[in-house]
This record gives C-alpha cells, structure tokens and sequence, in this order.
C-alpha cells in the first residue's frame, strides 16, 4: 500500500480519521497540558474526545483506542498509546501503536487515515528512524489511503 508523506498540519488533512499519539492515559487527561497533536486536538475539537478516553482506562503501551472526533470534521479520532511511563517511545511502541491504529481503522470502515510521526514529540524518538519503522508497519495494511503528516506550521 502506498503511503504519502506529506509535510503540514495533521488536523488540516482531508481523512476519515487522524491518529493521535497519547500518553497509556493512566494520568488523567485534564490533569496534563496537552501539547502537540493532542493540545491542538484540544484547542480545536474541544475536550469531548478526551473525556471520552478517560473512559477507556489506562491502555497497553503500543494499543489503540477510536473516539468521537469532537469539533474536527474527521469520523474519528484514533488515540495510540506510544509512549511508556518515562514520556518516551520505543521502536516497538511505534510500529505497535501503527499496526493497531491500522486494526481500529478497519473496524471502524475508515477509509483514509492521516498519522503523525509516532514517538518524535514528548517520546523523544528520532523523525527519520520513526518515520522508518512506521513505513515498515505500514506495509502491508489494508488497501486505503494513508499518510504521514510531518508537522510544518
């Protein structure tokens, strides 16, 4: 399956659904200042997405968990658990947060699905060596559209 990267806002990419890199929400949502995808998230969505993540309970390091997608014109919001308790990332965090975001994607009949690049925000990890190991999980998904979304303002 051809996977484009392509370079600008995630919440701004004309997709069924975005994937949101998240904590293993075992600290409460309201409690953290959410930056990057998950701040922006916030700030233009609203806070319904999270409240209904709060829900779920705390998550495996790596699972994937579909909410509403808030104020944002998506059909959903796929959260990934991709950083462990010390706020970082793992290659295995990583291409496990992109094979299960890709399953929920499924379930939920998305057809296209825009990701950020997994682990390189609050998870520390190297853009182009997490960029690599999502472009290896992602090799054999289901045939539909996806993309990676290098953040530029």
């Amino acid at each position: 399956m051809p996977v484009h990267l392509v370079e600008g806002d995630l919440l701004d990419q004309p997709v069924d659904a975005i994937v949101n890199a998240w904590n293993r929400n075992i600290i409460p949502w309201w409690l953290l200042l959410p930056q990057g995808v998950s701040g922006a998230i916030k700030r233009r969505g609203g806070t319904a997405p999270f409240r209904e993540l709060a829900r779920v309970g705390p998550m495996p390091l790596g699972s994937a968990v579909v909410t509403g997608p808030g104020r944002l014109p998506f059909q959903g919001i796929i959260h990934v658990a991709g950083i462990n308790m010390l706020w970082r990332a793992s290659e295995r965090s990583i291409q496990d947060s992109v094979r299960n975001a890709l399953e929920r994607a499924g379930e939920h009949a998305f057809r296209s699905v825009a990701f950020p690049i997994i682990g390189t925000g609050s998870g520390s990890f190297n853009e182009d060596r997490a960029l690599e190991l999502m472009r290896e999980a992602l090799a054999d998904a289901p045939a539909f559209d996806v993309r990676v979304v290098r953040f530029r303002r």
